[in-house]
């Protein structure tokens, strides 16, 4: 991939006998670093290949990044001719099992119904990238913490289990691959995103989180990005 990081490996690759070729997401990185070769694919960032699932569309992607290598001269940055758009601004239509527990905050009773889809999704994958600070079996906990959170407790008072912005990751991830085993298809980039942060019990109680934290005077590093640049204020 065309990252800073990337740019500087190709020129040291290429100086040592071995082309190179790159796929790059944000076009001004090979414009200013210039690696040998780079095709720039206007997908959505994540979305390297544009269509997943779709393995012809995304061979027609490697082909085209793969033939630049007989170019001779150098540096060569090609556009890879298909665009495709986030779709952040229609979020998924996605539904969420219905409260067991009266009792229960809204967004606890949320995560917890979502659970099997989780499991399902694990299942049908076997992977997950939830467990960086909490796992499935302590999200509801760690919701319970944002819901004090968003009421004015600290961190520490609220019983996160970590950073903030850590436990928000997981969070996320856990909504986003529940989300997949409740639909019938693959959502556009973003859709899954949008769902969580603008059509959900835990969205709200995060967005009332980062306010907290912003209002508390916590580092703008903690709470900056907290959620996603793509999700605008309400």
């Amino acid at each position: 991939m065309c990252t800073r990081t990337g740019c500087a490996l190709a020129h040291a690759l290429e100086r040592n006998g071995l082309a190179t070729v790159q796929l790059a997401s944000i076009r001004s990185y090979p414009e200013r670093m210039r690696p040998p070769r780079a095709l720039y694919c206007e997908f959505p960032l994540g979305r390297p290949l544009g269509v997943p699932g779709d393995a012809a569309f995304q061979r027609r992607v490697l082909e085209a990044a793969f033939a630049l290598l007989e170019r001779e001269e150098e540096p060569v940055l090609e556009d890879f001719p298909v665009r495709i758009h986030d779709e952040s601004s229609s979020p998924l239509s996605c539904p969420v099992p219905p409260a067991v527990d009266p009792t229960a905050h809204p967004a606890v009773e949320e995560a917890r119904g979502l659970r099997p889809a989780y499991d399902r999704h694990v299942a049908r994958t076997g992977r997950t990238t939830v467990g960086e600070t909490v796992d499935a079996d302590g999200i509801p906990d760690a919701v319970a913490a944002f819901v004090r959170m968003a009421d004015g407790a600290p961190p520490e008072a609220a019983g996160l289990p970590g950073s903030p912005r850590a436990v928000a990751r997981d969070l996320r991830a856990y909504y986003e691959e529940a989300a997949l085993a409740l639909v019938d298809h693959t959502p556009g980039a973003r859709q899954t995103e949008s769902w969580l942060y603008r059509r959900t019990q835990t969205g709200a109680v995060l967005r009332r989180v980062r306010e907290s934290l912003e209002r508390s005077g916590a580092s703008e590093a903690e709470w900056r990005y907290f959620m996603p640049s793509t999700q605008p204020d309400e």
